[in-house]
C-alpha cells in the first residue's frame, strides 16, 4: 500500500480523485470554473457528495461552461431545481449563475480568470510541509484576501474555507502531507 493523505485513502472515488486531481495546478479558464461551482455548491456539505454528483453537476451545468452558464435564466433556475443528479437548493443553483457572469467579468477585464486567481500566489504553487491533517488549515490569510475579492468582484458563496478548498484542489497550495507519495511528485513536477 502506497502512503497517501489520510483523506484520500478510502472510498474509491476518494482515492481516485486525490491519486490524479487533488493538487495538480490548474491553469485552464473551464476547469478552475468547474472546481469553483463545485466547492461552492459543497459549503456546508462533504466533498464525497459532491465528487458523486459531478457528473451530474456537469450535464446540468452546460459541461461547466461559463459563459453558457451565465446566460441562465429563471426557467433554466425551476429547471435545475427539479434535478435529483445535483443538490437542489436555489440559493447555491442562483450562486453558480451568478458566479458564472463574475467569472466571465474578470475574463473579459484581465483576459482569462487563470491569470486573475494564479496572480495571488505569483503564479506558482506554494508548497507547504505539513506532516499531519491536524497542521492543515481549513483558511489561510491568503484565502480570506481572495475572497474579499471575490466577494468584491460579486462572487457568493466564496468564503475564506471554500476558497482554501479551491487553492487546494486546483493546485494553488500543495497541502498533499509530506508522506504522501504525490507531495513529492507534484513538487517534482513544479521544480523541472
Amino acid at each position: 500500500m502506497c502512503n497517501r493523505c489520510d483523506w484520500g485513502q478510502s472510498p474509491e472515488i476518494y482515492r481516485e480523485y486525490h491519486d490524479t486531481e487533488w493538487g495538480v495546478p490548474v491553469y485552464d479558464d473551464k476547469k478552475l470554473f468547474e472546481f469553483l461551482l463545485l466547492e461552492s455548491a459543497q459549503a456546508g456539505l462533504s466533498w464525497l457528495t459532491i465528487l458523486k454528483r459531478r457528473e451530474g453537476y456537469r450535464n446540468a451545468f452546460a459541461g461547466f461552461d461559463a459563459e453558457k452558464v451565465a446566460a441562465f435564466d429563471n426557467k433554466k433556475v425551476e429547471e435545475l431545481m427539479q434535478n435529483a443528479d445535483i443538490i437542489r437548493n436555489r440559493r447555491k443553483i442562483e450562486s453558480a449563475i451568478n458566479n458564472a457572469r463574475a467569472f466571465r467579468k474578470i475574463q473579459d477585464e484581465l483576459g482569462s480568470f487563470s491569470h486573475y486567481i494564479w496572480a495571488f500566489v505569483n503564479h506558482a504553487p506554494i508548497i507547504n510541509q505539513f506532516k499531519t491533517m491536524a497542521e492543515v488549515p481549513a483558511k489561510t490569510t491568503l484565502s480570506e484576501k481572495i475572497s474579499a475579492d471575490l466577494k468584491k468582484r460579486g462572487f457568493t458563496f466564496m468564503g475564506p474555507t471554500i476558497v482554501y478548498a479551491h487553492m487546494q484542489a486546483t493546485g494553488m497550495v500543495n497541502d498533499h502531507l509530506t508522506g504522501c507519495f504525490r507531495h513529492g511528485e507534484l513538487e517534482k513536477t513544479h521544480n523541472t
